[in-house]
């Protein structure tokens, strides 16, 4: 149990907050005392009462997490798997094998399981920061293909150690007066870039640049902050499907398996950074699929948005198939479109709707997911901005690229057959119609900014939402040279030990 104390950063925790090093110097000067003695007994008290608190705390945060996930904004519709603390310190006592034990509390998906191996390769790397991350300075604004610029060996190397590129290819470069981007070398940095979230466009560029030198030590934090996410989920059931914020991107899980053919796999677009038009990150479950639905627009985008345009242009509100209604269901009667039906609008009494069509601001598809943020999933008929690398253009609600492909994955158990030919000829259809799913599908919207793909790809985002900053600084992660000192070195510990630390209260703990 100690080894694991001391070693708690290979789970992405930080070995200081489990006084490993003192209870071992307590230990010590316990095992130095004369036997039968008081001192000796007190001692042994001391470290085995200190003992099982610190385990106990490992636990937890293994399993809950540092920090409760709802004081981040994280809103869990689904319970967490509360811990038997008693029994798991009582297994504790008897097992040989300790990991065992802490692996049992720890998240079961396999996305976190990726993670947290390719945390020890990303330690091992943050070890060679200066020599691998110190790139010079661009000639320019950036560098295109078959361009020359001095750090391109250098260059090589950072890319090779991350597997961009073969070591072969770099020492066949020889010597150092290899300084143009060949094409091997912009096929390399294509593949970074696209692991990175950016346009895979081979250019060197600010963007490109600034990722290339972030430190690893940054990157370790990086992936302890995501591991961190990872223990505030559920443990939830297959099928599944999660949304990550950071990467743009929707999977639909069949299985919990560790089967690419299980997964689907889709570009999302997401709210803008603009906080007002954040995605939140919350859990909930789909319950139906609707084609050709009504949008029924919100009150803000309706008074700051539509209204300006229906008043202005007379041809505005027809063109766009909008209609005032009364009430809330879809069968609502529509008013006509007077001055003061519009007012009633403004004030709230009345809504604005628009039309189901190819051009419904939700497509011809929406899934039905409902949550206090009253954030939608739906198709667009705005396709064009699926082209984008990054995709932070609603405002708020997210939109699917393949919402044909996420409606037959969930109506998979639903009676009616629904093949695909079925699905798009509901889509083509007169009328508004809702499906309910035979089974809920829990459905996850995270904020995920590294990841690793089955084929061992290490995936890293933008902080699109300045979400990582915030962590950090809450976990006392902050600072790329401190991160530097606790990654890359062994900083001095303090032999003392003060009274068990008792008072630590993690959620359902």
């Amino acid at each position: 149990m100690l080894s694991v104390l001391q070693h708690a950063d290979d789970y992405g925790l930080n070995p200081h907050e489990y006084a490993a090093d003192s209870l071992t110097a307590v230990a010590q000067r316990a095992t130095a005392q004369s036997p039968e003695t008081t001192r000796r007994t007190q001692l042994w008290a001391q470290f085995d009462v200190t003992l099982t608190a610190e385990a106990l705390r490992l636990l937890c945060d293994l399993h809950f997490g540092r920090i409760d996930a709802r004081s981040a904004g994280f809103h869990l519709a689904h319970p967490r798997r509360a811990l038997d603390l008693p029994a798991l310190v009582s297994t504790l006592t008897r097992t040989p094998d300790v990991t065992s034990v802490l692996g049992s509390v720890q998240p079961t998906f396999y996305g976190y399981r990726l993670l947290e191996q390719a945390l020890a390769r990303y330690r091992g790397l943050a070890a060679h920061d200066a020599a691998l991350t110190h790139l010079p300075p661009l000639p320019g604004r950036s560098v295109r293909p078959g361009g020359m610029y001095r750090g391109a060996p250098a260059l090589r190397r950072r890319l090779a150690a991350v597997g961009d590129l073969s070591w072969a290819a770099v020492a066949a470069q020889g010597t150092a007066s290899a300084v143009d981007l060949d094409p091997q070398l912009v096929s390399a940095l294509e593949r970074f870039q696209r692991r990175h979230g950016l346009e895979p466009d081979g250019v060197l560029g600010r963007a490109t640049f600034h990722e290339l030198t972030t430190p690893f030590a940054a990157r370790v934090v990086q992936i302890e902050l995501n591991l961190e996410r990872w223990r505030w989920l559920p443990a939830l059931h297959a099928p599944l499907v999660m949304v990550n914020i950071a990467q743009f991107r929707l999977l639909a899980l069949r299985s919990l398996s560790e089967q690419a053919s299980d997964t689907l796999q889709m570009r999302v677009i997401v709210g803008r950074s603009k906080r007002s038009a954040h995605t939140p990150t919350f859990t909930t479950d789909m319950l139906d699929v609707i084609f050709r639905p009504y949008w029924n627009v919100p009150s803000r985008i309706a008074v700051r948005e539509l209204l300006p345009d229906i008043r202005a242009r007379a041809r505005f509100f027809s063109a766009q198939h909008l209609q005032i209604v009364r009430g809330q269901s879809d069968s609502a009667s529509p008013v006509p479109p007077t001055a003061g039906n519009l007012a009633a609008v403004a004030a709230g009494r009345l809504r604005l709707r628009q039309l189901p069509g190819p051009d419904n601001a939700l497509g011809l598809i929406k899934f039905g997911v409902p949550n206090p943020f009253d954030v939608l999933l739906h198709g667009t008929p705005a396709e064009r901005l699926f082209t984008h690398a990054r995709r932070a253009f609603s405002h708020g609600c997210i939109r699917v690229s393949d919402p044909v492909a996420l409606a037959h994955f969930a109506l998979r158990d639903t009676a009616g057959e629904w093949t695909l030919e079925k699905i798009a000829a509901a889509t083509r259809g007169p009328d508004n119609q809702r499906v309910k799913l035979a089974h809920p599908i829990p459905v996850i919207v995270a904020y995920l900014t590294a990841g690793v793909t089955a084929d061992g790809t290490v995936e890293f985002f933008d902080d699109l939402y300045g979400e990582d900053r915030r962590l950090a600084a809450r976990l006392g992660l902050s600072g790329v040279r401190a991160l530097q000192a606790r990654v890359s070195e062994a900083p001095a510990r303090t032999a003392s030990i003060g009274p068990p630390r008792l008072e630590f209260s993690p959620p359902q703990c």
